[in-house]
């Protein structure tokens, strides 16, 4: 007694164009939603016939597509023309195509996507065909695969379309609305008040509709009157139909919904005899079926088949049906919605009862009970947040200091337990980090400063899930740990020596800095101390010398070194310093000259034959360096003869060599007396003390060997002249070039000379001949003054002392130039070369 076709069907104007389009693909992907209606469900266009504000707008570039639309909602309103989704695609260098490859489940709702050329970009747009009927109670996702070209870029990508049934828009539809309306066949044995019709669909119940018979129903053709109650079922009459066999009752029938929406339609009962007995019946019995949960909508899931006269086949509960659909004429039942377990838990397991009637003889009918059941399928992995796992500790962390944690998911199970394991990358060696449970730990002490390679952790957490197969996740995990700077830099006291001659920009040495915290040369060096003497390189630590030493004036220095690291910790501003102690010991040079007491003496001495005797000695020192005792003495000028020998400091005459003739007449001898200090200084330096001996010989007359001293008052001292000369030594080819130069100008200078003379030769008188005669004189005299001067120790003609004085040298120097040295007299200066 069920019901024999649909009557009323839900339709319902989806707001814009298809609907606000939901998107699951990509978030860069967000369509812009019309807020307009339709308008005659062809969509928004313009003058030219495109879209004023597409959906979607692609941006390609040249070649560039981002992404394909993900999904899109649309009520079973929608009639054929309908515009469900609007592209925009750029390729400026080819002709673009938008295909639709398939449909799934397979239907002709659907039109193949339209690309017109609009303002330089490329539109396209997804209609409904003439042919379509979207039922949300029969199917209600369809999955469409869109192929776009642009030259040889090719991308496909899904529109998956979610009808949805429209509960705001009613209207009659099928035979019921037809004008010669819905033909129903009852036996007269029904039950008085049985439901013979339903002229609602599922679900329209509860939205108000009200429906009435229009139509008279006067005794005493009908036995009593058609009904039709809250939930749309039309009933028999109270008095029944017993005795009614034969007779067809036309009833027609108001359904109002709202305001200002209502529809009218026919019925046709007729009323047949009484059947002998029911002659439907099902092949099989109850039935347990099994499909997994990624069937896509429109998948069969099993076909019902039972014995009868043109059956029919619906649903009897669940209504309304929310995951499955059954043909009404083959009975294939199909999934109408996605079955995932994990947002719809209730879909596991679904007790369907299905009915089989025949269409003209809707008692006979049978039921059959299905139950189906919803395989999980493992499919995806685990899913994990954060996907990379990023963290940032100091290294001086304590073992256990949680760094992260790890959220996870199965999707296939949600709930289900998962198992994590951490597998580390670098740096190689024991396990800096570990994995409790889903925390990210510090395993072991993170010091950096040993090996410097722990600054970077990377691992990798494994998250394995339950299911068959075990599917697997792989978290990243990046650990930076950041210095810290934990030590004070240290330096090592040391000594050092230097000459005390030595130049500015003297190296010494070098203060090395060590320092436990990693980089370990991040070391900088400044000085205290040294007065500005000596200087410290900031970077490298090597200590030079800026100033002049004097060993006899600070024989000791002592700079503290301050050391400062840098680049060791996150903050750069932290900063910590040592110091040590360097000492700078300055090796005496010498570099003072002795000095004789005195420096000039004149000594008359009467000598026997035969004899040997001390004539003086020589006292010198370094007044500079008192302790400076050791020399050693030499004779290197005058010592003609070789009368005199110095043991020590002290000048012998010697007579034992003489032989005869002995020299009646004195002699004079000026002695030049080099001494040097002997000490284990160096350079040995040398000063020369000159003695004036005047030798008289013994005569019988004599009595008794005496000698005469005339000493130069310490006053008198010697000279020292220093000449220092900078030279220049140019190239060889220069000296060359300027040697031929000077020649050819000596050359013409001597011409020039010469050519003059001969003109002043012409012009002046010739001289008288006493004046050459004097002038010859005059030359002769002079160079027999020079002759006597020159012999003049070898002279033994007794002099008074004041000329003596006069022809003595009282100091002795070297020539810068020649190197050659000599004796000058401090009063007249005099020169005598040696």
């Amino acid at each position: 007694m069920g019901p024999l076709d649909t009557c009323l069907e839900s339709r319902a104007q989806s707001p814009g164009l298809g609907g606000t389009a939901v998107w699951e693909a990509q978030e860069s992907c967000l369509p812009s939603v019309f807020d307009n209606p339709p308008g005659n469900g062809a969509g928004l266009t313009n003058t030219a016939g495109l879209p004023e504000s597409p959906l979607l707008s692609l941006s390609l570039g040249h070649y560039d597509l981002n992404c394909l639309p993900g999904a899109i909602n649309v009520f079973d309103s929608q009639g054929p023309g309908t515009v469900l989704q609007f592209f925009s695609f750029n390729c400026s260098s080819h002709t673009p195509t938008l295909k639709l490859l398939r449909v799934q489940p397979h239907t002709t709702f659907f039109n193949p996507p339209s690309l017109t050329r609009w303002q330089g970009i490329y539109v396209g747009k997804v209609t409904l065909s003439s042919s379509a009927r979207l039922d949300a109670l029969a199917v209600n996702h369809y999955e469409l695969q869109l192929q776009f070209t642009c030259g040889n870029y090719v991308m496909e990508g899904p529109l998956s379309v979610d009808v949805q049934w429209d509960a705001g828009h009613i209207q009659c539809a099928g035979r019921f609305a037809s004008p010669a309306g819905e033909i129903i066949q009852v036996p007269e044995t029904v039950t008085p008040g049985a439901r013979l019709y339903t002229l609602l669909l599922p679900g329209l119940e509860l939205q108000g509709a009200q429906m009435s018979i229009t139509s008279a129903q006067d005794p005493p053709y009908f036995p009593g009157p058609f009904s039709i109650n809250g939930q749309g079922w039309l009933q028999a009459p109270p008095q029944g139909l017993k005795g009614q066999a034969r007779k067809v009752f036309r009833l027609q029938i108001l359904v109002t919904f709202g305001q200002n929406q209502s529809c009218e339609g026919m019925l046709i009962v007729k009323v047949l005899p009484a059947p002998s007995s029911s002659q439907v019946s099902f092949q099989e019995q109850e039935q347990n079926i099994t499909i997994p949960e990624d069937a896509v909508p429109g998948t069969k899931v099993v076909q019902v088949q039972a014995r009868g006269f043109d059956v029919r086949y619906e649903i009897l509960s669940p209504v309304p049906c929310r995951l499955f659909s059954i043909g009404r004429a083959d009975g294939v039942i199909r999934t109408t919605a996605p079955l995932e377990l994990a947002p719809a838990a209730g879909s596991a397991v679904t007790a369907l009862q299905v009915k089989a009637f025949e269409r003209l003889r809707p008692w006979a009918s049978v039921e059959l009970g299905l139950t189906v059941t919803v395989r999980r399928v493992h499919r995806w992995p685990p899913r994990c947040v954060p996907a990379l796992l990023m963290a940032q500790i100091p290294e001086t962390a304590p073992v256990g200091t949680v760094l992260r944690s790890l959220t996870c998911l199965d999707p296939d199970s949600p709930g289900s337990t998962l198992d994590y394991q951490l597998r580390v990358h670098s740096p190689p060696g024991p396990a800096s980090l570990c994995l409790n449970d889903r925390f990210l730990e510090v395993n072991a002490t993170l010091d950096c400063d040993t090996r410097g390679d722990c600054f970077q952790q990377t691992a990798s957490i494994l998250v394995f899930d339950g299911g068959q197969p075990r599917m697997t996740t792989e978290v990243p995990v990046l650990v930076m740990v950041t210095p810290v700077n934990e030590f004070s830099p240290d330096c090592v006291p040391r000594t050092f020596r230097v000459r005390e001659d030595a130049g500015p920009g003297t190296l010494l040495g070098s203060v090395v800095g060590t320092d436990m915290d990693y980089p370990h040369d991040c070391i900088e060096y400044y000085t205290s101390g040294g007065a500005g003497t000596f200087a410290v390189d900031r970077l490298s630590g090597e200590v030079h010398l800026l100033g002049p030493l004097d060993y006899e004036q600070q024989r000791l220095y002592r700079l503290t070194v301050l050391v400062i690291d840098h680049s060791q910790d996150q903050d750069p501003t932290r900063h910590l310093s040592g110091s040590c102690t360097i000492t700078i010991e300055v090796e005496d040079v010498n570099d003072h000259l002795p000095e004789c007491e005195p420096p000039f003496q004149e000594l008359t001495v009467h000598t026997s034959l035969g004899r040997s005797m001390e004539v003086t000695k020589v006292s010198c020192r370094v007044p500079q360096e008192p302790q400076r005792l050791a020399f050693s003495y030499g004779i290197i000028g005058g010592n003609s003869q070789s009368r005199f020998s110095l043991q020590g400091a002290v000048l012998v005459h010697n007579d034992l060599m003489l032989g005869p003739p002995w020299p009646e007449q004195p002699q004079t001898y000026e002695l030049l007396i080099r001494v040097v200090d002997a000490g284990p200084s160096t350079p040995h330096l040398s000063t020369t003390a000159t003695v004036v001996v005047h030798l008289v010989p013994w005569r019988a007359s004599t009595v008794a060997t005496s000698t005469h001293r005339t000493t130069v008052p310490s006053v008198m001292t010697p000279l020292l002249v220093t000449d220092t000369e900078a030279f220049w030594q140019p190239e060889p080819w220069f000296v060359v070039v300027l040697t031929v130069t000077s020649a050819l100008l000596l050359l013409a200078l001597g011409w020039l000379l010469s050519w003059l003379l001969r003109g002043l030769a012409q012009v002046l008188p010739a001289p008288s001949k006493p004046a050459q005669a004097l002038l010859l004189n005059s030359i002769q005299g002079t160079e027999g003054s020079i002759e006597g001067f020159m012999e003049a120790p070898r002279a033994e003609t007794p002099q008074a002392p004041s000329s003596i004085m006069n022809l003595h040298f009282d100091g002795s120097a070297q020539d810068s130039r020649t190197g050659r040295e000599y004796l000058f007299n401090t009063r007249t200066g005099a020169r005598r070369w040696l």
